[in-house]
């Protein structure tokens, strides 16, 4: 068993639900969980729940409810404090960058963000966030929000749980299936660093 594999499990298993939920709630729409590891813990808690450790059940409901909850409030704080409150250029939570880098991919993909955000790092917490502060209309973003923690939801933790059933010994890979996740994960971000990086060289 690998050292990240471990720790991933062994940290679900010590706090179970309580720690899964609270996690996606906080990396949903909350700023200070953006670097918490979301598409991983949910590929992880559908790995165990095909080993009867977890509820499927429980899992699924649980984490479409954390989810979309966190993008609302997500968007009560976009909506309640604005793009002010990130102005620390030096801070780690309250840097502006972060909220620029979701405004980019909203000018990029429109309202369709809130959906398509759910599956990079980063831009999933702060686009909520971004949302609210552009006053986009509730009835929409709920819409969007529903359609989006649902389909994050059934991939991830579906990908887990059908990993554990038809290939029993996936645990013990574990690790590399997490590593891969998050390289994946960090890939559209990565890409439109160095866009931009050559659009500034040109």
């Amino acid at each position: 068993m690998g050292a990240l594999e471990e720790i991933t499990s062994n940290f679900l298993l010590s706090f179970g639900y309580l720690a899964l939920f609270g996690i996606v709630f906080a990396e949903s729409g909350l700023f200070f969980g953006f670097f918490l590891p979301g598409d991983s813990l949910l590929f992880t808690a559908g790995l165990l729940a095909s080993q009867k450790i977890f509820d499927i059940k429980v899992v699924l409901v649980g984490v479409a409810v954390c989810a979309i909850a966190g993008d609302q409030a997500g968007y009560w704080m976009g909506h309640r404090f604005g793009k002010n409150f990130f102005t620390k250029k030096n801070s780690f939570l309250r840097n502006p960058k972060h909220v620029e880098r979701a405004e980019e991919f909203y000018k990029k993909h429109g309202k369709k963000t809130i959906i398509l955000a759910r599956f990079v790092p980063v831009v999933r917490t702060f686009a909520p966030i971004v949302a609210g502060i552009g006053n986009m209309k509730y009835g929409q973003f709920i819409a969007y929000n529903v359609l989006g923690g649902t389909l994050w939801t059934i991939l991830f933790v579906g990908a887990g749980y059908l990993a554990g059933i038809f290939f029993p010994k996936a645990g013990e890979y574990l690790s590399i299936i997490v590593l891969a996740i998050i390289f994946f994960s960090f890939i559209p971000m990565a890409t439109e660093f160095l866009k931009k990086r050559r659009k500034k060289k040109v």
